[in-house]
């Protein structure tokens, strides 16, 4: 495994797919080749233009979009991916509270004009820890899961690298 420690991405790369997170771990990135991706970042880029804390590096482990008061705040361009963006959320909030800041966090949904508030109680810290200890089994494997084959994997930057050998075979 070459992760020394996770980062949001990679919890919300574990919530999407498995595999993606491992492909990810071992540098193997298609990111730089999506559209969607590059939406991502010119979105990034524009967000959050009032706030002063933007793009901060926490320990040089993870990044956080903006801090705004109490709130972390997290953009995403649209909710179809609430869990892993729930999950990222809940990641960056738990490792804050891990170095003894209090924080909740604000996911905003910028096309659909709609924020999700995210909590880290109890029972989020407990579905947090779980999650970070079952994404290091999935990196700790030899090889990759399997494909998954959902709705969304058109649309996943790594659909061409997964699904390259099916192509080639019909």
């Amino acid at each position: 495994m070459n992760a020394q420690v996770l980062s949001g991405i990679y919890m919300h790369y574990y919530s999407v797919c498995q595999r993606k997170m491992w492909l990810y771990d071992r540098g193997i990135t298609m990111e730089q080749e999506s559209d969607r991706v590059l939406e991502g970042k010119i979105l990034h880029e524009n967000a959050y233009n009032w706030l002063s804390q933007k793009e901060i590096m926490i320990d040089n482990a993870f990044k956080l979009d903006a801090i705004d008061g109490d709130y972390v705040r997290e953009v995403k361009i649209s909710s179809k991916l609430t869990k892993a963006d729930y999950m990222q959320m809940l990641f960056y909030l738990y490792q804050l509270d891990l170095r003894g800041i209090k924080k909740k966090g604000l996911i905003s949904y910028t096309k659909e004009r709609k924020t999700e508030e995210v909590v880290l109680n109890e029972v989020a810290k407990k579905k947090i820890k779980t999650a970070i200890a079952k994404a290091y089994k999935v990196l700790d494997k030899p090889t990759p899961s399997p494909i998954s084959n959902m709705p969304y994997c058109k649309k996943c930057a790594y659909y061409a690298f997964c699904y390259a050998s099916e192509e080639e075979e019909e």
